[in-house]
């Protein structure tokens, strides 16, 4: 296999940097240095510190699969009515006691369960926040499809691009392939939009932490599942009209959703697909929640020029979800993100400033970045329709 190198011009700073970090990885590489580091007092914590996060690579997967352990068998609910010896925690859940114990250990290893006094346990600092905590359970409980998906990460990675993936998230997506919804396909709609459902309340709260509705007089969420986003929206602002926009089988499901809430009457429900159809008009402001970042490039931009075509001047677009390059939270983005798309097999994560670039393309500008509490979960970029469509533009100067 040849490799094409191609000759890069860099300034003299920018060479002085490349040659001290291929200087450190020289010296990291050491087997030598590795031994000097960890024997010499000053540099041992350092040593001990960098193998251990290496190790928590290594053992990322055990872990998880620890968590979903004490998820199917209920663990953190049962210690949530009060801490319990080894031989009642083996018998509530079914356990024999050798096999419980280990679970434990491992659960106390992981900050999920807390020895306390008198031989018993109760909920860790991890732990307690998964008490009812249906959103996360339903991620841990999804996760499995996608370590399925993972056992080969190699053949993922060579698979051929655009190529059709016969994989466990792939599978979510069928649906979405035809406008109309296959039978063999409902259930897997079903169960998608449900998981979605539980996760969307944390991602509905910082978008509406962050950004006020009251401006506005009517809102559209394009892609919004079964109504769960504009559920919390209904709640916020009750001046608001809303209509909703998602395949015709999803819109059927929303559609009992919000009856249920009491919210039939104010919400207009539109059946169609964003990447076909042209989405309702006569709303102010659209909402795309962790739609974009599912798409490849091409359907991406479909759909951001779809959202543009139906907001009036001065429409407002809010596009939330996870981003690339996030501070504090670089490997959600690239690495979690990164290869669960690549699963799905389709989409990517994307950074601030490559949506922020994509939105003045499908024609939006004053691009701004509004602050989350929980970045690492949802970040959310606020643009208004350009004076100027860009579509329009190409046409006059043709």
């Amino acid at each position: 296999m040849s490799i094409v190198r191609h000759a890069v011009t860099l300034p003299w700073w920018g060479r002085c940097s490349d040659l001290a970090l291929d200087w450190r990885d020289r010296v990291l590489a050491s087997a030598r240095f590795q031994r000097a580091a960890s024997a010499f007092a000053l540099t041992r914590p350092v040593a001990r510190r960098k193998a251990r996060a290496l190790f928590d690579l290594v053992a990322g997967f055990v872990y998880s699969q620890v968590l979903l352990a004490c998820v199917r068998l209920g663990l953190f609910e049962l210690l949530a009515q009060g801490p319990l010896p080894l031989d009642a925690v083996a018998r509530q859940l079914g356990l024999r006691a050798d096999a419980a114990q280990r679970l434990l250990a491992a659960a106390v290893s992981l900050r999920l369960v807390e020895r306390r006094s008198r031989g018993r346990y109760g909920l860790g600092e991890l732990g307690a926040p998964m008490v009812g905590n249906s959103a996360v359970a339903a991620m841990v409980e999804h996760h499995a499809a996608l370590y399925t998906d993972l056992a080969d990460p190699v053949a993922l990675l060579r698979a051929p691009a655009g190529a059709h993936r016969d994989s466990e998230l792939a599978r979510y997506w069928s649906y979405a392939e035809a406008p109309a919804v296959a039978p063999h396909s409902r259930q897997r709609m079903a169960t998608y939009t449900a998981l979605m459902s539980a996760s969307q309340p944390l991602v509905a709260d910082e978008i509406l932490d962050a950004y006020a509705l009251r401006k506005h007089g009517c809102l559209l969420d394009v892609g919004g599942g079964d109504g769960t986003f504009l559920r919390a929206v209904a709640r916020r602002a009750p001046h608001l009209r809303l209509k909703l926009f998602d395949l015709p089988a999803v819109i059927d499901q929303a559609g009992q959703r919000l009856g249920a809430a009491g919210l039939a009457g104010r919400v207009d429900l539109h059946a169609g697909s964003f990447l076909r159809d042209a989405l309702p008009g006569g709303a102010d402001v659209a909402t795309l929640v962790r739609v974009v970042h599912d798409h490849d490039d091409t359907d991406a931009m479909t759909i951001l020029r779809a959202v543009r075509r139906a907001l009036p001047s001065a429409g407002t677009v809010l596009l939330a979800e996870p981003m690339a390059g996030t501070p504090g939270a670089q490997a959600m983005g690239d690495a979690y993100f990164g290869f669960y798309l690549l699963a799905m097999g389709r989409g990517r994560p994307r950074s601030a400033g490559e949506l922020t670039e994509m939105l003045h393309e499908a024609g939006f500008e004053r691009v701004r970045q509004v602050r989350t509490r929980v970045p690492m979960q949802t970040q959310l970029l606020v643009a208004r329709v350009a004076r100027i469509n860009p579509e329009s533009r190409a046409v006059n100067s043709s």
